[in-house]
């Protein structure tokens, strides 16, 4: 549902270390393009969890592959304590991941030595650094842009905690232009907002960050 999920995807996955049998949660995913991938390209067993989709709906599209759908909310996730090897997360981690409390929740989900992995939306440099949301960014997102950090920011809010190892923590260079080829090809002829505010941005300020951490065994 968000932009280009699959090449956010096998981008992120080259940073995780993913193996046949792995319990993988899929968190947001969406229509479950992303779980399918997971499912076929790595051969893991996939639960797909998101708030907006209904299972039945999701579920028409895992057919023959190890996914299971899950309609649940990410604060409120049913499942138990350290069930998982890995948690991914493409391109949702920035409406509720800010938050101070939030890692300590979701690597509860964890096994010792377990993954984590998001892509999320990025800025180049802080809107704290910076003393403002660029206008082109603010006319379409708004105050929520405060949730688009860089890759460093995201490194030291989880270091800091202790929780996680970071093993990587890096902005996609092609970020910006993949997200516009992907809105344009949506959009087809249809004038469409995001394409404004990418074509204005022209790689100065927006891309994805990339970020994987191992839970300490």
């Amino acid at each position: 549902m968000g932009p280009n999920p699959l090449w956010l995807l096998e981008d992120l996955a080259k940073d995780l270390d993913l193996r046949p049998g792995m319990r993988v949660l899929d968190l947001g995913s969406g229509k479950g393009a992303t779980s399918v991938f997971l499912a076929k390209e790595y051969g893991v067993q996939v639960w797909a969890a998101d708030l907006w989709i209904d299972p039945t709906e999701a579920a028409e599209n895992f057919a023959g592959h190890e996914v299971t759908a899950i309609k649940a909310e990410a604060h409120a996730l049913p499942f138990a304590r350290g069930f998982f090897d890995a948690i991914v997360c493409i391109d949702a981690y920035e409406y509720f991941g800010t938050a101070d409390g939030y890692l300590a929740y979701i690597t509860s989900f964890l096994k010792p030595g377990g993954r984590l992995g998001i892509a999320t939306p990025a800025l180049r440099k802080e809107v704290r650094d910076l003393g403002y949301i660029p206008a082109h960014i603010k006319e379409l997102v708004g105050w929520e842009a405060l949730a688009w950090h860089t890759a460093d920011w995201w490194k030291f809010q989880w270091e800091i905690t202790e929780l996680v190892e970071v093993t990587a923590a890096r902005l996609q260079e092609s970020g910006w232009y993949d997200w516009l080829i992907w809105a344009r090809a949506v959009a087809g002829d249809e004038p469409d907002p995001t394409v404004t505010m990418l074509e204005k941005d022209q790689g100065e300020y927006l891309t994805f960050a990339l970020v994987t951490a191992r839970k300490p065994a």
